[in-house]
């Protein structure tokens, strides 16, 4: 296990951040102590066993998977803990919106993989250097229970051609893998545990391998931006603020959902996914919209 990287204040120093800007990646970072990260663990299971069979519209999988910041008030509050924040401060700035956050879990003892891709192929985002993303560790993340693995550098290519699979043992929703061979000993295993975060690049390319472990691996995953990122492909985008000011009007504002599964929430969810999927699923025949940021 690493140690931790060290934060001043819960702030990361500057070499760390050029650190960040020179490996499209940076980890672990402690941002919650285990007994939180046991709690929110605690909270989304909760959430798994109320809601399953509860009459949503749309399968649990897909609120869990795609913007559940938008109908979970508790997924919003870890992307806008302060804690969190203050990190992700230190590569974006003072104004910081949350695009997207989801639950990514490997159920144990499974063969999913997620091929090696690069997240911002699809968002229609462009090839932006104002996008991070926050992977927090709700349990293990280890190479057994198949924690990502990324390729050192790689965000200082452009976005690389992708091939669409649609593999049924890929968790991606496109089973997209780029069309490079990346060779094992170019891969960096991001072992994190629970509490910890690893940060990395939108153009990073990274993957990972099944949980062969007795485990399930969790993780609440948050796409963060600038205000100066804006939409190029579709007719519009959502993000919910999160600190300092928003004056470019590039986003649609999202506000915290007051409920689990309120009316409002999931009348906007439809509208956000609608208008997202449209986005990120052109190009191929397939409807779906679970996963569509793409899984690690």
């Amino acid at each position: 296990m690493l140690n931790p990287i060290p934060l001043t204040n819960g702030h990361l120093s500057g070499a760390t951040a050029r650190q960040y800007w020179d490996d499209g990646y940076l980890f672990p970072v402690p941002v919650l102590d285990a007994g939180e990260a046991a709690e929110a663990r605690a909270e989304l299971e909760a959430i798994e066993r109320k809601w399953l069979d509860n009459g949503l519209p749309l399968p649990l999988n897909t609120y869990k998977r795609v913007n559940a910041h938008v109908v979970m008030p508790f997924a919003a509050g870890i992307a806008r803990d302060p804690r969190v924040l203050d990190v992700i401060e230190g590569i974006l700035g003072p104004d910081i919106l949350v695009y997207a956050a989801e639950f990514f879990i490997k159920e144990p003892r499974t063969t999913q993989i997620v091929s090696m891709h690069q997240d911002l192929t699809y968002w229609g985002l462009g090839a932006t250097q104002n996008l991070v993303t926050a992977w927090i560790a709700l349990s293990p993340s280890t190479p057994a229970s198949g924690c990502m693995d990324f390729v050192r550098a790689s965000h200082k290519n452009p976005i690389l051609p992708h091939e669409d699979t649609f593999d049924e043992n890929n968790l991606l929703s496109r089973g997209q893998e780029i069309r490079v061979k990346v060779a094992e000993k170019d891969k960096v295993a991001i072992e994190i545990h629970p509490g910890q975060m690893s940060l990395h690049h939108g153009l990073t390319i990274h993957g990972s391998g099944p949980n062969t472990s007795d485990d399930r691996r969790i993780a609440l995953v948050v796409r963060y931006c600038t205000p100066d990122v804006a939409q190029e492909v579709g007719d519009k985008d959502y993000a919910m603020p999160a600190r300092g000011t928003d004056d470019k009007g590039n986003f649609i504002h999202v506000p915290v959902p007051e409920a689990d599964f309120s009316a409002a929430s999931l009348a906007l969810y439809d509208e956000i996914r609608a208008a997202q999927a449209k986005v990120m699923m052109r190009g191929t025949t397939s409807s779906g919209a679970a996963g569509i940021y793409g899984t690690n």
